[in-house]
Order: structure tokens, then C-alpha cells, then sequence
């Protein structure tokens, strides 16, 4: 006895949806996660990546099923069926991507408001709970991580950011120095406040999940907790010019006591001990 279309769909559909949920979740394309923001960011592209899956397999194996199942025979020399219009067929393929795109707007807009992004922009509109943020820098585009700061009492590590055709120069006001490789120390909050100096720029830390758009005459801010020791490529990630592909630095995550020495020996000695 044939298996009845209607079970063989059902159960079809749920092996799909089952393997696309375990390929979302278990096969990893991202690089090394190495800041706090980093594993919510995860979250979301795993979502999305079994989603895309299921379509995409869902897609082309119906596409390949249909090539197959109604080829034209050897001998049929007329037209197929004169099939018009099937409501429940066009009430699915509708409704189905109609849920699927909300799902992903709302679900999207919750991953963007825990990383930080809904904070309310700086020039004093900060809650107290961003009072670090004020203090720091007053700048725009902070996030979450600033307030995870202050709760803890932990101040953030300040640097001022310079982009520019075609390299970043990292000013620490702690030792009043400039480099141009980035040092941090893991697990303690760091602040920037990024200013363009002729285009905008892009500054992008993969392993981080991070990306905030550097301006000219508008300095932005951007917060973030580093998790990871080790170094991390820097990347102007928005077309500046010619030589844009060539844009890019380091961000080195330091121990708490190896960043305490590379500060040190960078550090500005006063006048009269220089």
C-alpha cells in the first residue's frame, strides 16, 4: 500500500527541519569568539544559518524532485496538465515566509538591544546606570558593556581611535602616548572614541562582532569587554579609498599584567626625568 502524499510530506518536512536545526547548531563558520558581545552575536547567526538551511534544502530539493518527477517522457509530444490556481498552496508559501520574516525581525531587534544597541545616543541623555559613558567620553554609540561596567565598578580602559587614508593611530590618555597597534587587558571594559580625520572609515574586530563606523567631525563610541588573550586583525570595513583593502591593524588582549607593562614602557616620562 502507497504511503499517502500528505504523510510522506509531513514527515519529510520535519526530517528537514530537524537537520537544518542540528546543521545551525553544531557546524560553526564564525571565527573565534573573544568578547563578551560575542557569543549573543553567535546566538542570532545560528538562528539564521538553520533557517537559511532548511530553505535553501528545502528549495533546491524540490526543485530537483520536480525535474525528475515531471521531465518530459520519451513519446509525449503534448502539453501538460492545465492545472490553475490551488488556494491552500498559495495561503502556505505565503503565510510561511510571512511568519518566518517576523520571527526574524523581532528575534533580530531582541539580540540587538542586549548587545546595546537601543541605548540612547549620547550628549547627555545617558540613564545613571551609563554614567561611566558620560564621564569617559560624553561621545555617541555606546554599549551595553559600559553599564555592565558601572555595576561592577569597574572602569572602562578610555582610547581615542584616529582613522585615516590609510591606517588607525591608537592615543591612550592614561600614558598620554600614541601607538599603532592596539593593546587591551582581557576581561576589563574598554571605551573608544573614534574620529575621522578625511573619510569615513570602518573599524571591525571579526572575533569581537563588532563594527562601528568612524566619522569625520563626528566622534563615535565604541564600548566592548574583551575575553580572549591573543591578537586580532583590525579592519577598515567600509570602502575609503585605494588603498582601503590595505587598512588594517592589531588589537592585542594582554593579561592584566602584561597590558600593566606594555603601558608602562610606552608611557611619557615627565620632562624632567626624560
Amino acid at each position: 500500500m502507497p504511503i499517502p502524499s500528505a504523510i510522506l510530506t509531513l514527515v519529510l518536512g520535519m526530517l528537514l527541519v530537524l537537520g537544518g536545526l542540528w546543521i545551525g547548531q553544531n557546524i560553526n563558520l564564525l571565527p573565534v569568539d573573544a568578547s563578551a558581545n560575542a557569543p549573543i552575536y553567535d546566538e542570532l547567526f545560528r538562528v539564521l544559518f538553520s533557517i537559511g538551511t532548511i530553505l535553501f534544502v528545502g528549495i533546491v530539493g524540490l526543485i530537483l524532485f520536480s525535474l525528475v518527477r515531471f521531465r518530459r517522457r520519451p513519446g509525449q509530444i503534448g502539453d501538460g496538465l492545465a492545472l490553475e490556481g490551488n488556494l491552500p498552496l498559495e495561503v502556505f508559501w505565503t503565510a510561511v515566509p510571512a511568519i518566518v520574516v517576523l520571527f526574524v525581525g523581532l528575534y533580530s531587534y531582541d539580540i540587538y538591544e542586549r548587545m546595546g544597541g537601543m541605548v540612547p545616543l549620547g550628549h547627555g541623555n545617558h540613564g545613571s546606570e551609563t554614567v561611566v559613558d558620560e564621564r569617559v567620553w560624553g561621545g555617541i554609540g555606546s554599549t551595553q558593556d559600559s553599564q555592565t561596567a558601572t555595576t561592577a565598578g569597574i572602569p572602562p580602559l578610555p582610547i581615542e581611535v584616529t582613522a585615516m587614508q590609510f591606517a588607525f593611530l591608537f592615543h591612550y590618555p592614561e600614558g598620554d602616548f600614541i601607538s599603532g597597534e592596539m593593546h587591551v587587558p582581557v576581561d576589563r571594559p574598554v571605551s573608544l572614541r573614534m574620529e575621522a580625520k578625511d573619510v569615513i572609515h570602518a573599524f571591525w574586530i571579526p572575533e569581537f562582532r563588532l563594527k562601528q563606523d568612524v566619522i569625520p567631525g563626528q566622534p563615535t563610541v565604541l564600548d566592548f569587554t574583551p575575553t580572549r588573550t591573543g591578537s586580532y586583525s583590525i579592519v577598515c570595513a567600509e570602502l575609503c579609498g585605494p588603498y582601503h583593502g590595505g587598512m588594517r591593524s592589531s588589537v592585542v588582549v594582554d593579561s592584566a599584567d602584561d597590558f600593566d607593562t606594555w603601558l608602562q614602557s610606552n608611557r611619557k616620562l615627565p620632562a624632567a626625568e626624560a
